[in-house]
């Protein structure tokens, strides 16, 4: 009776660890954290990835009993690895919201607001124009698979009962200037070519004063900055490809 009872409390360390690593993974990772995925399909799918994984495990769990305190410690660790995993693709899906806020401020479209089901705020329509196509990207570049597949590589690299290195905090902090940077480079196209139409009309002003710029520049560039946009857009393809890949390797680096 001994050995079945610590044969029951070794599976229930084992499953209950992976999915707090694996639950915390799910609840920051983009698209699946928001409101339009139900909790109980989320939950579905989290318990799935768990008994996949649980049963491969590449080390030997810690001996540890399953409701003492050292165990809510373990458990907090794997909670912060797997959200700090998840945060890493935030970051990636967030750049494409940035450098369509800066598209949109540039062009005169900032004025035009949807509500974000994401992060529950209102955001620019360039901005939810970017996030809809870089999010049918991830899904049809099996980005969701490649996302789980790391996860499940995780155990290996940073096993259960080690926690997750400073410098990886230090390098998911530093990531927040890749975000600004990244999102300019994106709307670097539209903000240069934007520059050039207001240096035009600042040009125009100046030669002939007389010459209402307000009521014909405004309109103007708004229709540029659409046409711009209309042009620009097959780029986000390449622009997500390179972006995804930096972020999928800095995501391996951070459980390293």
């Amino acid at each position: 009776m001994e050995y079945a009872v610590d044969y029951i409390y070794s599976l229930l360390t084992q499953y209950i660890w992976t999915f707090s690593r694996v639950g915390a993974f799910f609840m920051v990772m983009p698209i699946l954290s928001t409101p339009l995925v139900s909790t109980r399909l989320r939950l579905s799918i989290a318990l799935s990835v768990t008994l996949l994984v649980a049963n491969n495990l590449p080390g030997k769990v810690p001996d540890i009993e399953p409701f003492s305190l050292a165990s809510m410690f373990v458990i907090g660790q794997q909670i912060l690895i797997g959200a700090v995993m998840a945060f890493t693709l935030q970051i990636l899906f967030q750049i494409f919201v940035v450098g369509g806020q800066l598209v949109a401020m540039q062009s005169g479209l900032g004025f035009g607001t949807l509500m974000d089901p994401v992060n529950g705020i209102n955001v620019t329509s360039i901005s939810q124009l970017y996030l809809m196509s870089v999010n049918l990207l991830f899904f049809t570049m099996n980005g969701h698979l490649t996302v789980i597949s790391m996860l499940s590589e995780s155990f290996t690299t940073l096993p259960i009962g080690e926690s997750l290195p400073k410098e990886s905090l230090m390098a998911l902090a530093k990531m927040g200037s890749w975000l600004f940077s990244s999102g300019l480079l994106v709307a670097w196209p539209a903000v240069i070519s934007l520059l050039v139409v207001n240096f035009t009309f600042g040009v125009i002003s100046r030669v002939a004063p007389q010459m209402n710029i307000i009521s014909i520049g405004f309109p103007f560039t708004m229709v540029t900055g659409l046409i711009i946009i209309w042009l620009t857009l097959p780029n986000v393809l390449p622009q997500f490809d390179t972006l995804s890949a930096h972020a999928f390797l800095s995501m391996k680096s951070i459980v390293q």
